[in-house]
């Protein structure tokens, strides 16, 4: 990966209002229909282990695995499977804004002992769907993280949920990613076409594999069809997992 990198600007829309769910507006739409196919090649990555928990991250901020998170979690609501979506991203949470409920009392609240299980489950508008919202942004994430309560949180919401989806921060910029993948039954890389540094990409698996991570494949976002496949040519596939586009501008 390279020394020095041009600074990307950050996408601060999804923190005032949160990301698109194209999965509820549009549910007939193309995308929304990826999302689905995106699901069931989900549920079928893993033939040996029943899948219950996913993380879902990126290897830069600001390259659509909150959009990709929260549209998967529509998706598989609307299968009539019980779903809890955890905004994990303690540092740039966009979960309360999407889903429009609360953020007083949600993640590092009861991590921090501050709330407990039943004050941050929240149901939302979509059937079958709950959040837990990130909760008021700690000094000292990716400590709060590693805590035994994360834990005992995991295998409670095992016991009342069919899916949990964990919505978590960027794998190259600090270290919350790693300690939650190694918590998951897998792991989900989103990838933005044109965007994405394919130095940053495979450092971001390298820091899985460190953490002895399952990683159930990528999701290349703003995909478009048209696009010559050659920047990322022999990448896709292989030891890096499955291989699925959205055709998503979203953040």
């Amino acid at each position: 990966m390279p020394l020095f990198r041009k600074k990307r600007k950050l996408d601060n829309e999804s923190l005032k209002r949160g990301v698109g769910l194209i999965t509820v507006t549009d549910p007939s739409s193309v995308v929304a229909e990826q999302f689905r196919t995106i699901r069931t090649n989900i549920q079928f990555s893993s033939v040996d282990k029943r899948l219950q928990s996913i993380v879902i991250t990126s290897s830069e901020p600001s390259e659509g695995k909150s959009t990709v998170s929260s549209n998967l979690a529509v998706v598989w609501a609307k299968q009539k499977q019980k779903v809890v979506i955890i905004d994990a991203d303690l540092r740039r949470p966009t979960a309360h804004r999407t889903f429009h409920v609360l953020n007083a009392a949600g993640l590092s609240s009861y991590l921090t002992n501050n709330a407990v299980y039943e004050e941050i489950i929240q149901t939302t508008d979509v059937p079958n769907l709950s959040v837990i919202s990130s909760g008021p942004v700690p000094p000292n994430p990716a400590e709060i993280l590693n805590s035994h309560r994360i834990n005992n949180l995991l295998e409670r919401l095992q016991t009342e949920f069919d899916m949990i989806i964990i919505d978590a921060p960027p794998i190259n910029t600090v270290t919350d990613a790693q300690l939650l993948a190694n918590k998951a039954d897998g792991v989900v890389l989103v990838v933005p076409q044109g965007i994405a540094e394919k130095g940053s990409v495979t450092h971001a698996v390298d820091q899985l594999k460190t953490v002895h991570a399952k990683l159930l494949g990528t999701i290349m976002n703003r995909f478009k069809a048209d696009k010559s496949p050659g920047y990322y040519g022999g990448y896709y596939g292989g030891d890096y997992g499955g291989y699925y586009g959205v055709d998503d501008k979203d953040d």
